[in-house]
């Protein structure tokens, strides 16, 4: 907190200049870190899927090492999670843009109206199961409808959301769809999950984090992607590799914290995998140490949302006036 007053009072105190300096320098500095600094942001993903999420993730946010979650608006135990984040403002809550129902029983539909995005329902009346079948059925346009009617569920509930990412990617996998990403952050004013460069170089999209930044859009530097594959060989070991080797600068990781309970035995199979993440993230002191002994600062989101919000407040003035920002 003492770091983003430092660097908000300086974009206050000199203006353009300091926001002209921000884009120079990187996003730690502009935070108020040393660019050597190791930021880590430990978000909790699938947080309102069901109860056993919700516990496992609102127990890793208050005694473990989770520092933001984000929240699937159109499932069940949304209006329960919501009403913990509206009691306790100080804790990071995003949305996590949901445009799939992928388990084989527990399902769930779309919050706007059926009649406006019917591209995103199947004929069982839910959304689609897979990323691929909401590429085929539904339009962008759809799609748009649907998340802006999700975080406007959320704000309406109480919760100050802090940050937006894409269940199962939806919205950051296709061109077409990633467009909808983008007019939501902007719309919103929210920061983003954003793939580190080297893996959108991978993806045929170099220009794209670049393409995002032009907006004012504020996404951590690196975000532990591409290795996951390993993660459910060993899921201790994988994460504390993670940790012994992360960057300076902003990375982010995501888990699925969920207690292991009958009920998430009875949604997915993945279950184990997620009630390990749980176990680790929440009570495990070799991560905690290793922590430590890298010295990497744990934050959340709320800092990328209000350095972003103070940047583009800070740049309209120019722009009424036709400069360059």
């Amino acid at each position: 907190m003492h770091g983003l007053l430092i660097a908000l009072v300086g974009i206050l105190l000199l203006g353009l200049p300091a926001l002209r300096a921000g884009e120079s320098r990187t996003l730690a500095e502009r935070l108020g870190y040393k660019p050597t600094d190791r930021l880590l942001i430990i978000n909790g993903d699938d947080a309102g899927m069901c109860h056993a999420a919700n516990a496992g993730t609102l127990e890793c946010l208050e005694q473990g090492l989770m520092t933001s979650a984000t929240m699937m608006v159109p499932c069940p135990w949304f209006p329960a999670l919501a009403d913990y984040a509206r009691q306790h403002p100080h804790l990071d809550f995003g949305v996590h843009l949901t445009h799939t129902a992928e388990w084989k029983f527990y399902r769930w539909g779309p919050v706007a109206p059926r009649d406006q995005v019917p591209g995103l329902v199947d004929p069982d009346g839910y959304l689609w199961r897979s990323v691929p079948e909401v590429y085929a059925h539904a339009s962008p346009e759809e799609a748009l409808l649907e998340g802006r009617a999700q975080i406007r569920k959320a704000l309406a509930a109480g919760v100050d959301v802090t940050h937006l990412d894409s269940h199962m990617g939806t919205l950051q996998l296709d061109p077409r769809f990633l467009e909808v990403y983008r007019q939501l952050a902007v719309e919103f004013d929210l920061p983003v999950r954003m793939a580190s460069q080297a893996t959108l170089e991978k993806f045929g999209q170099p220009g794209l984090r670049a393409r995002f930044a032009r907006d004012g859009l504020v996404f951590p530097d690196d975000f532990i992607y591409e290795e996951l594959r390993d993660e459910p060989a060993d899921v201790k070991g994988f994460w504390l590799r993670v940790v012994q080797n992360l960057k300076p600068g902003v990375t982010e990781l995501y888990i699925h914290a969920a207690k292991p309970t009958e009920e998430l035995r009875a949604i997915t199979g993945s279950w184990k995998t997620r009630g390990e993440e749980y176990r680790v993230f929440t009570h495990d002191a070799d991560l905690r140490r290793a922590l430590a002994e890298r010295g990497i600062i744990r934050i959340g989101y709320r800092p990328l949302r209000d350095l972003q919000r103070a940047e583009r407040r800070a740049a309209r003035p120019a722009a009424a006036n036709g400069q360059s920002p």
